[in-house]
């Protein structure tokens, strides 16, 4: 999901108890985390975990409901998020990140069709030790496109804090320093490193308003635009920063800088579809999601839960007769401003727009932290359309009503692509009570794991709520 979009307006639902929470059996904290995510344990006519009452379910949900498997979709996670890790957009992860998608819907089936389009250049870096890094969190990091790029530098770490010259000790030739990031002053604090000797500069994001926790960042130089920088310039995640200086702390350590500059870049979006009853020129129903992240992001939940949703759904509404096309389709660089669903609905004429019955969009719909008790309806026109009318008659009936939030202006992701041209379309994802914009700390961050923000119940209850909404509009 992307920063920024439309205000939030409060709601003041009753909160309720919690969905789920996180209940890791096994954890090696500092290294690399195994987790056994506890699967969802309810029949069909149970009710759900956080549900106000048992839910009443039409024989169309219960033909969903028998079928989906968060357990299923974690397994397509794992591949995502831990197997190809950060996917930004437009570079080789996100690449391989499409081609997985792509081969799994074609394996179901489905007329499946990359979408490419132009996105901009990215600068990234990737640290390492040979003494090793914690193995929980990722370690690329952003570099500034104004200073050393396709280059790594190795020394030991030396941390200058504020980064003025009486912060220095009395040599750091050869050295790698951290800083602490201050934007009014980069240039500045950059010169400094480069006239002491240093052998790269590791600027550390300064710490989010609580909950929230920042992100990796490529650092701007402007006044080095036309004169680069002669040393890597970097900018590391909070998370990031607190385990460096954690390490450091231990005692002497050597960090290996590598940075690299990713130009002339091709993203793509990926679309499947299955033709209903209606034959080819008949209604579309569209489940959706974003596949890309943001640098350092491992995007467990953001988004990868949304993508994965998809691929689940798609496998189970493959063989179920509907009349509409069902179409899911999975967005590139949507970080980078929504860009690959804003390229995908200009280049729809008018009368495939008409088409359109509805949208549905999911950003982030399995969190495990547990303020995250709402399950939003979010419109960037802020009314009502088909698709948020259909998950709430869903949630109705699985009995959540209560726990739903009314439709809620915001944009922010995929969905404002469309509602934007007046497709009927809605963004639905799991956040804290009192607003969607109180988003999960590890949001945008390295933390974005599977271990650290990923519920299968809250999974499973998304699954649910959007596979009964989609098969109703469909059916």
């Amino acid at each position: 999901m992307t920063n920024g979009g439309q205000p939030a307006t409060q709601s003041n639902n009753p909160v309720g108890s919690t969905v789920n929470r996180r209940r890791m059996l096994t954890i090696a904290l500092g290294g690399a985390a195994t987790v056994a995510l506890p699967a969802p344990a309810w029949a069909t006519d149970d009710q759900r975990p956080g549900a106000y009452r048992p839910p009443a379910l039409t024989p169309d949900d219960r033909t969903v409901i028998a079928q989906v498997s968060a357990e299923r979709a974690l397994s397509h996670l794992r591949a995502l998020s831990e197997g190809i890790g950060p996917r930004i957009g437009g570079t080789a992860s996100e690449r391989r990140a499409a081609d997985y998608i792509a081969k799994e819907l074609d394996h179901l089936r489905y007329d499946v069709r990359l979408e490419p389009f132009t996105v901009a250049d990215k600068f990234l870096a990737q640290l390492a030790s040979p003494a090793g890094l914690p193995t929980d969190l990722n370690w690329q990091a952003g570099a500034s496109p104004h200073a050393a790029l396709d280059t790594t530098v190795s020394g030991d770490v030396v941390d200058v804090g504020a980064g003025a010259p009486e912060n220095y000790p009395g040599d750091v030739t050869g050295r790698v320093v951290l800083v602490d990031y201050v934007a009014a002053r980069r240039e500045q604090l950059v010169a400094t490193a480069v006239a002491r000797g240093a052998a790269a500069v590791v600027f550390l994001a300064a710490d989010g308003v609580p909950p929230r926790r920042t992100s990796a960042f490529s650092p701007t130089l402007p006044g080095s635009a036309s004169s680069p920088v002669p040393i890597p310039v970097v900018g590391v995640a909070q998370a990031q920063k607190e385990r460096l200086r954690e390490r450091l702390a231990a005692g002497r350590f050597t960090l290996a800088v590598s940075t690299s500059a990713h130009r002339g870049l091709t993203s793509h979006n990926v679309i499947a579809e299955r033709v209903g009853r209606s034959g080819p020129g008949g209604p579309v129903v569209m489940v959706s999601a974003h596949y890309d992240t943001v640098i350092g992001a491992p995007g467990a939940n953001d988004d990868g839960s949304g993508t994965v949703l998809c691929l689940e759904l798609a496998r189970v509404l493959k063989a179920i007769p509907v009349d509409a096309t069902l179409r899911f389709a999975l967005w590139g660089s949507e970080e980078q401003g929504l860009v690959g669903s804003r390229y995908h609905v200009r280049q729809l004429p008018q009368e495939e727009r008409d088409r359109v019955l509805a949208v549905y969009q999911n950003d982030m719909v399995a969190t495990s932290w547990d303020p995250a008790t709402r399950y939003w309806l979010l419109s960037f026109t802020g009314q009502a359309n088909r698709a948020t009318d259909e998950v709430a008659a869903a949630a109705a009936r699985l009995g959540y009503d209560p726990r739903i939030s009314p439709v809620t202006q915001r944009g922010s992701s995929d969905h404002q692509a469309f509602q934007e041209v007046g497709i009927a379309s809605a963004n639905f994802s799991w956040r804290g009570e009192e607003t969607p914009a109180l988003l999960e700390p590890p949001y945008h961050t390295p933390e974005d794991t599977i271990a650290r923000n990923i519920s299968l119940e809250r999974l499973q209850v998304s699954l649910e709520l959007i596979g009964c909404a989609a098969y109703a509009t469909a059916r």
